[in-house]
């Protein structure tokens, strides 16, 4: 009875936190799901807290890098972009999307998956709107490069760091993801632009509506820029990017509110801060799972890919995952695999795989990742309706190929 209760409060919980009845927040269920667990005595108060504080680096890193992704939206910096965008691409709409991916390439390498969504899915809409174009390819396109994108670097996914921690140095890191990132991002373009191919052979009349930064706007792209660039330095040399993250967030934060006052009160009151309380509930959850033995047999899948030739074994490993993302969330997925890889005679190549599966896994569904959730969320505020059972079919489309040439590259 024990580990049945554990399991239907974590299953009413994911399901809570995917389907928000009242419209009430994510970061509720996972919270509630924790304090239940730990009220009705299935989870001591120690073990809890200890489940808490084992996200401590995580809970930093989001903190920073949100502060820096919001820091950027409420000096405009991206709609400057957006704007420079829908000139330059002069009335060819293929050269636009390709900018758009492109753009959200790199913003999700230095900003992580969740600031891409946050940042770009707005101006997608905004662009799209502008020129006069179907609104789809290009907010298909800041989706799937969220997560498509979200390993090239160990800062890129915040469930990387869920995985991994501490993460590994970022030469070793690239040395193992370079490749599989690659791949996964060369046929993600190639499938997604095949599929909207109708909708991107329409030109635009591009119209020149770009203002120049302000001072404050041309000070906020120093700022982050130099934090990307130290923190991307950081990772070169293994030092703990969570923490270092968050103290580049509130130094440049501090530097730009120094300059505009008025920079604080929306940075405060927009972001999404509320993603600190969902990720630790999901720790203490995930804990009490363990109690079940549920670990245990997310340690017995790794042990067998690991028994696996080193091709076949990453297959299994990651796509075993990337069905988990699917159903359940990676995020919850990745705490899971987070204390599964802590047990004995799991191989290198397993848990990378599990690492590209964790990331790359949740273009399968709308309800694969946060990040996915919170384009769905934004695309409704702003009139555009995304089909979950169309997301499916255009997610097997790019996932099932994408993952499997990233595992096959996979070192």
């Amino acid at each position: 009875m024990h580990a049945i209760a554990i399991w239907a409060i974590a299953a009413a919980t994911i399901a809570l936190m995917l389907a928000r009845p009242a419209r009430l927040g994510e970061w509720i269920w996972p919270a509630l799901g924790a304090i239940v667990l730990v009220a009705s005595g299935l989870l001591s108060g120690g073990q809890a807290a200890d489940a808490a504080r084992d996200g401590l680096d995580v809970y930093a890193f989001l903190l920073g890098m949100l502060a820096l992704a919001e820091l950027a939206r409420v000096q405009g910096l991206f709609d400057w972009i957006t704007a420079s965008l829908i000139a330059g691409a002069r009335g060819r709409s293929k050269r636009l999307f390709a900018w758009l991916f492109a753009i959200a390439i790199a913003v999700t390498a230095l900003l992580s998956n969740d600031g891409t969504i946050l940042l770009l899915t707005p101006a997608a809409i905004a662009l799209s709107r502008a020129a006069k174009l179907p609104a789809l390819p290009f907010a298909y396109a800041v989706a799937f490069v969220a997560n498509a994108a979200s390993f090239i670097l160990p800062i890129s996914n915040p469930a990387n760091l869920v995985v991994f921690s501490p993460l590994p140095p970022l030469v070793p890191w690239l040395t193992l993801f370079a490749a599989p990132s690659a791949v996964a991002l060369v046929y993600t373009y190639a499938a997604l632009g095949w599929h909207c191919s109708r909708d991107l052979a329409q030109a635009y009349v591009p119209q020149d509506a770009r203002a120049p930064l302000p001072a404050v706007g041309r000070l906020t792209l120093i700022v982050v820029g130099v934090s990307l660039a130290l923190l991307v330095a950081a990772a070169g040399f293994g030092l703990p990017v969570g923490y270092i993250a968050f103290a580049l967030g509130a130094i440049s934060v501090a530097i730009v509110a120094a300059r505009d006052r008025a920079t604080l009160a929306p940075l405060v009151r927009e972001a999404p801060w509320s993603v600190i309380p969902l990720v630790a509930g999901l720790f203490v959850i995930v804990r009490a799972l363990d109690t079940t033995g549920a670990l245990e047999l997310a340690r017995a899948m790794l042990r067998q890919a690991s028994a696996l030739s080193p091709l076949a074994g990453k297959l299994y490993a990651g796509g075993a995952i990337a069905l988990g993302d699917a159903v359940i969330n990676n995020l919850p997925a990745g705490v899971v695999v987070r204390y599964a890889l802590h047990g004995h005679g799991i191989a290198p190549h397993a848990a990378h795989a599990a690492l590209v599966g964790i990331d790359l896994g949740p273009n399968l569904s709308v309800s694969g990742s946060l990040a996915t959730l919170l384009w769905v969320m934004m695309l409704r505020r702003d009139g555009v309706e995304v089909n979950a059972w169309r997301f499916l079919a255009l997610g097997a489309l790019i996932t099932v190929p994408s993952l499997a040439l990233a595992l096959l590259v996979l070192r």
